[in-house]
């Protein structure tokens, strides 16, 4: 799926899949601004447990980097003039039992760069992923979040649905899975 199908955002901006390259284009540092990172070489960026499930669920390389088969979409908006990704986020699609064999979406991780906040990005990347959920044959997509960001979801097109609850292991959010 090229570039060109993802939307029609403006010059500069291009939605598209994550590239091995987006390391160099502060696509860590963007991620950063949402969460803990920690220090991941390009090395381990392009070689990571992420490029290893597209290889198991046999993605291929004209899929793109982002992509691990139906299940796993991660997409980007680059401001191709200065070969910086502004903005990011996860579709992870579930397979389940219930609803005939279903399947949901989820989506995480979004993330827009303080520098390009207010130009619709997110709401761009969210609408992307919640069309392709759709497209996927997810009967629900659903997010968890903040609070604080439930209003711009709601302008999304997402309602409040029950709690958020979470397990961490580890006093260290770094040493998790280590």
């Amino acid at each position: 799926m090229s570039s060109a199908e993802f939307s029609d955002l403006q010059h500069p901006f291009v939605l598209r899949r994550l590239e091995p390259s987006d390391y160099s284009k502060g696509y860590l540092n963007l991620l950063e601004q949402l969460t803990v990172v920690g220090d991941i070489s390009e090395e381990d960026f392009t070689k990571s447990s992420f490029v290893s499930l597209c290889s198991m669920l046999g993605s291929s390389q004209s899929e793109g980097f982002g992509a691990a088969g139906d299940l796993h979409h991660v997409v980007v908006i680059e401001d191709i003039e200065r070969h910086v990704i502004v903005a990011s986020a996860t579709l992870l699609v579930e397979p389940k039992l219930i609803r005939k064999c279903g399947k949901a979406g989820h989506i995480e991780d979004v993330v827009v760069d303080q520098t390009a906040r207010g130009q619709h990005l997110g709401q761009r990347i969210v609408s992307h992923l919640t069309n392709l959920s759709k497209q996927l044959g997810c009967y629900k997509v659903i997010l968890d979040c903040s609070e604080a960001n439930a209003p711009f979801y709601g302008k999304c097109g997402f309602e409040l649905k029950g709690r958020q609850m979470a397990r961490y292991f580890g006093e260290d959010p770094l040493s998790v899975g280590s």
